[in-house]
């Protein structure tokens, strides 16, 4: 049996839980996530609980059940707490502002980056080097800011570049035998 499938998750106070036709609703404080759930699993609400169990130990059915209860799992998680991803931009005349519900980024280009926020996330730039996307669904946070770190990646040799704040950058040395030969 899964060890990840069979725990039990929590449903706090003031999250509403509803499963029709093979869609499950979670509504919180932060917002309305839906996900579609694979017809093998089923999924009921016992008490203040959330239970995902499968049929039978087949290969597709043990993929698909703890895969099943950590995307309910981070429903519930999201309309109560929501999620965040922090990005560091490092490099001489980067920067990041916000203009309207638009990012702006100049990132050593001749020209400006613009990312439009997309629905359900929040972009906040409290400093010119720092970004934070924040929203209910991680998925959306993930990729919003994982677009955002597209736009100039880290480079290895100055480190210049937009990274996650967790991320650490293995630095490389230089073209060091090059300086004072002929």
């Amino acid at each position: 049996m899964s060890r990840i499938g069979r725990k039990a998750i929590p449903v706090p106070a003031g999250v509403d839980f509803k499963l029709e036709n093979g869609v499950a609703t979670v509504k919180g404080p932060k917002g309305i996530l839906t996900q579609n759930v694979h017809p093998n699993m089923s999924v009921a609400l016992e008490g203040a609980e959330i239970a995902v169990t499968r049929p039978d130990d087949g290969k597709q059915n043990r993929s698909l059940h703890g895969l099943t209860r950590t995307l309910i799992a981070n429903m519930v998680e999201g309309v109560t707490n929501g999620f965040k991803k922090e990005l560091d931009i490092s490099g001489v005349g980067y920067r990041a502002a916000k203009q309207g519900s638009d990012l702006v980024m100049n990132l050593g280009y001749s020209h400006q980056v613009i990312m439009p926020e997309i629905p359900g996330i929040t972009v906040e730039v409290p400093a010119p080097n720092k970004i934070v996307v924040s929203g209910p669904d991680k998925q959306m946070v993930g990729q919003f800011a994982a677009e955002v770190r597209g736009k100039r990646p880290p480079e290895p040799y100055k480190g210049k570049g937009i990274k996650y704040s967790t991320e650490t950058i293995r630095r490389k040395e230089g073209k060091a035998g090059a300086k004072g030969k002929k």
